[in-house]
């Protein structure tokens, strides 16, 4: 038997959450290895292509949540497939942007549709008006967040 949460709802949504996120990142994983896509190389991907080809490292890393060294090991992974290239800023030469190659791009895309029918089978009897509350209520926790740091 389980034993039961308190009552006030308030104080089972964190745990809920981050078990939720877990098990959310665990399916598309799964799903995505079957195509050489580890969360580790396919998240800094669609992140780079969320935020737009050419940001800095550091920014990167940051969308990622991921420190700037184990981020740089994940983004030689992806040199070496040729997914992504990486730049000198064209001001400040210590710091390198991140490109998506062509391949990248095609990769980024064969991943979205992939992602687009996994989330479509893990949502298939959420409404689109209550996804929309769900979001609006993740916008609410990452503004006090952001507002705690």
């Amino acid at each position: 038997m389980k034993n039961e949460s308190p009552l006030d709802p308030h104080q089972r949504i964190g745990i809920r959450l981050v078990g939720l996120a877990r098990r959310w990142r665990q399916a598309l994983d799964s799903r995505l290895s079957a195509v050489g896509l580890t969360d580790a190389t396919w998240a800094p991907l669609m992140h780079l292509h969320e935020l737009g080809s050419g940001i800095s490292q550091s920014d990167l890393a940051a969308a990622v949540g991921l420190d700037g060294s184990s981020l740089v090991r994940l983004l030689d992974i992806l040199v070496e497939r040729a997914l992504i290239e990486r730049r000198p800023h064209a001001v400040d030469r210590r710091v390198k942007v991140v490109h998506l190659t062509p391949a990248g791009r095609r990769t980024v895309a064969s991943i979205r549709k992939r992602l687009h029918a996994i989330e479509s089978e893990l949502l298939a009897d959420v409404d689109a008006q209550d996804a929309q509350v769900v979001l609006r209520v993740f916008e609410r926790i990452e503004v006090r967040i952001a507002a705690m740091n």
